[in-house]
């Protein structure tokens, strides 16, 4: 195994565990002496990991972690292009600019030979179809969700029909022809989806709603499989 590697199945390590994890644990997992391990630590903290810890104690590493220039198998490269090509064919201007800002700075800390993979990837996203243009900024949309936040939408359906909503949302879909908010309606009190371009207007409220984003997204999930299938 190489060094790049082997670091990077150290970070892989620290990254499973979300709490403070032993020097003997991190060694057998990735199958080096312990010496090796606490050079590796040293290593990518040195490269700008915030991994905290100290022998006989535990490691942890922080979220927030700017890449190191380790390797990537083709197919991960393959797997980076295709997926930053998609987002930035198919979602929001902010995202997809944020897809091809992230593409490019996996490319400047990869190693030559990868980087000449990236840029020759072959891979490509046929032109999406037209998308109705959302009258809010879905970045509101993707804030509520990461701070699990309240939300109070003026929402019309597909009839025209106006209603006023405080939704707590904890997904984005997105379709070809459409993106879709996934959230728990207080008024219909269950879930319900809501298409971003039908919002009229989306205030974030100062409240955060009573369950963790994780935990709606799994009874949505157990909602659907309850479903009947069409007809």
């Amino acid at each position: 195994m190489s060094r790049s590697e082997r670091l990077l199945d150290l970070l892989h390590a620290l990254r499973r565990h979300r709490h403070p994890v032993s020097g003997k644990v991190l060694a057998d997992e990735i199958g080096v002496s312990i010496r090796t391990l606490y050079r590796d630590i040293a290593s990518l903290q040195a490269q700008g990991a915030t991994i905290e810890g100290e022998p006989g104690v535990g490691y942890v590493l922080k979220p927030g972690f700017f890449l190191p220039p380790l390797m990537f198998s083709p197919e991960e490269i393959e797997a980076l292009v295709l997926g930053s090509r998609w987002v930035a064919e198919r979602a929001d201007d902010r995202l997809r600019d944020a897809a091809r800002s992230a593409l490019a700075r996996i490319s400047a800390v990869l190693p030559p030979d990868l980087r000449d993979e990236l840029d020759a990837s072959s891979l490509l996203i046929a032109p999406g179809a037209d998308i109705p243009a959302d009258a809010i900024d879905p970045a509101i949309l993707r804030k509520a969700i990461r701070t699990e936040r309240k939300l109070s939408i003026a929402y019309r359906d597909g009839s025209g029909a106006p209603s006023q909503r405080v939704v707590w949302p904890f997904a984005l879909a997105f379709f070809d022809h459409v993106r879709v908010l996934l959230g728990w309606c207080e008024l219909r009190q269950d879930f319900r989806s809501f298409r971003t371009d039908r919002i009229a207007l989306a205030d974030l409220l100062g409240a955060r709603y009573p369950e963790r984003r994780q935990a709606l997204l799994k009874r949505w999930r157990i909602a659907q499989k309850k479903q009947p299938p069409d007809a």
